[in-house]
């Protein structure tokens, strides 16, 4: 490697790269930029931890509340979206969502079709309580299985029956689980950020528009094909957007 090559390597990875201690000097001049109303200094504060790898709960909240501060409705439903699905929760978070949504000028009419029963169970169901569950479950199965092999014979069998019970037990997580995963993986949501999101009825630009949506409203991609992506409203109405109006949460 020659000598400009490894400065040219190093500089990359110093360029992405924060030490924890990088990271939580910079996210703390990002929330003081936000107090002092900053709003563009503490939005690109939070943009580059997260550019970085750094996209824990309370990063995505607070670059939500910098852009509902901007009134950039639709990335700061997007991260307060994101915010949810990596783990946050609380009132907070939840009336802040609710301040961005009632700003939408969508209110889309109509109910859309019963979703799918495995769809309705995980929607109902914790991902993260789900999995220290499975987890909970299987390592005190495994500690009692164990058990079973350090115990003297003929002391050990209430070892078997307990580690037996617990494996069985790990069984309906395990497979809830596993839903959680499939469901994430297959069921992509999205938000409108585009200040105004044409939806026709086939992915071509002299197609008829079937309708408009505008930032802020949650979408579901059902599949893309190009530059273009066929989206679900809540009411279930379909048609086919430009993929760059949308952004998957």
């Amino acid at each position: 490697m020659s000598a400009i090559t490894a400065i040219l390597v190093a500089t990359l990875l110093g360029q992405a790269y924060y030490s924890p201690e990088e990271a939580q000097l910079l996210f703390q001049q990002a929330n003081e930029s936000f107090l002092k109303q900053d709003y563009a200094t503490a939005r690109e504060g939070y943009e580059k931890l997260l550019s970085r790898g750094f996209g824990g709960p309370d990063i995505h909240y607070n670059l939500g509340t910098t852009y509902l501060s901007q009134g950039d409705l639709g990335r700061a439903v997007l991260a307060f979206e994101r915010s949810r699905r990596a783990g946050g929760e609380g009132p907070d978070l939840e009336a802040n969502l609710a301040t961005a949504r009632a700003r939408q000028l969508d209110k889309v009419v109509g109910t859309a079709p019963e979703e799918p029963f495995l769809q309705r169970v995980v929607a109902a169901t914790s991902g993260n309580l789900v999995a220290w569950l499975f987890l909970g479950t299987w390592l005190a199965a495994f500690a009692f299985l164990l058990l079973f092999f350090v115990l003297r014979p003929g002391r050990r069998a209430w070892a078997a029956v307990v580690g037996g019970l617990l494996l069985t037990a790990s069984l309906p997580s395990g497979a809830l689980l596993a839903a959680h995963v499939w469901v994430h993986e297959t069921l992509h949501e999205a938000v409108v950020i585009a200040p105004t999101l044409r939806a026709r009825e086939f992915p071509k630009e002299e197609a008829k528009v079937a309708f408009e949506v505008h930032p802020g409203l949650k979408v579901r991609v059902m599949e893309e094909t190009g530059r273009y992506v066929r989206i679900r409203l809540p009411n279930g109405l379909e048609g086919w957007a430009e993929r760059e109006g949308v952004a998957e949460i």
